[in-house]
């Protein structure tokens, strides 16, 4: 069976069994079975404070507020290298899964006893990055009082994109919280790009993949579209649980230096509003 037949065969697997744990360890080196490559950039920091089991985490679907200008977001390999239609017009495919992923990861963390919360903003574009109804600003103002702000994005496809990854937030050392996440997805360096908008604001921007191959086609296949998304939230909630527990979490060794961004990304804005996504449009 070829390499390709074989991831293909591990994801149907996966999506079948609907278990946390078939979709919790990449598989083959920085290649996971849902979510694909993970990020290759070097982690140059090491989450260790300890939040409160308590804390309150605000959930954030990436371009929620951006559609439209620059920083909307990738359309993703599907609808611009295939022709295939957008799942939803007049917005993103990467938007399209942010809403229900993050939707998804809510549901679930309430469930499991997380003092959990999505928001959404009222508009679909709001140029002004400032605005107070933006994720930016509604996330700068919950991880100033004290809570976890997490935008979830899909990551580019193609040379763009980097990979499942998470980009700590820039307001305080990186948390217990940050690592748990990090060993889950994967880790970009601190200040990625020099730092985005969103983690200079306080908020962790979480990649759950390129939207590509295997994931985009999971995601898009009605057949297997719940399971994929259930699988997704399952490994960010357990995440989020392991980051908050006071029994300690296992360190994954940190990097020393930061790697350049790879050549050929689309960071720079298209219009008013910079990219929240590293690897987005």
């Amino acid at each position: 069976m070829d390499r390709r037949r074989w991831v293909g065969a591990v994801l149907l697997g996966a999506l079948t069994l609907g278990s946390a744990a078939a979709a919790q360890a990449p598989l083959l080196a920085n290649l996971d079975p849902l979510t694909g490559p993970r990020s290759r950039l070097s982690k140059d920091w090491l989450g260790q404070v300890p939040l409160p089991s308590r804390t309150e985490i605000l959930v954030l679907a990436g371009h929620a507020d951006s559609q439209g200008i620059g920083g909307a977001g990738t359309a993703g390999a599907a609808v611009d290298l295939a022709g295939a239609a957008p799942m939803q017009p007049g917005i993103r495919d990467e938007l399209y899964w942010n809403l229900l992923t993050a939707k998804a990861v809510v549901a679930l963390g309430q469930q499991r006893g997380l003092a959990i919360r999505f928001y959404e903003p009222p508009l679909r574009t709001i140029a002004n990055a400032d605005d107070p109804r933006t994720n930016w600003s509604v996330g700068k103002a919950h991880a100033e009082a004290g809570g976890y702000a997490l935008e979830i994005h899909y990551d580019a496809y193609g040379p763009d994109g980097v990979g499942s990854g998470l980009i700590p937030p820039l307001h305080r050392p990186p948390s217990r919280l940050d690592e748990s996440l990090a060993i889950a997805f994967g880790p970009y360096p601190l200040l990625y790009r020099n730092g985005l908008g969103a983690p200079r604001r306080g908020i962790a921007i979480l990649e759950i993949g390129k939207l590509e191959g295997s994931l985009e086609a999971a995601l898009r296949n009605p057949r297997s579209r719940d399971a994929a998304i259930a699988a997704i939230a399952e490994r960010v909630v357990s995440a989020l649980q392991q980051g908050l527990e006071p029994t300690g979490l296992a360190q994954e060794p940190a990097g020393v230096a930061i790697s350049p961004p790879p050549d050929g990304g689309r960071s720079a804005p298209q219009a008013s509003r910079p990219s929240t996504n590293p690897g987005g449009e």
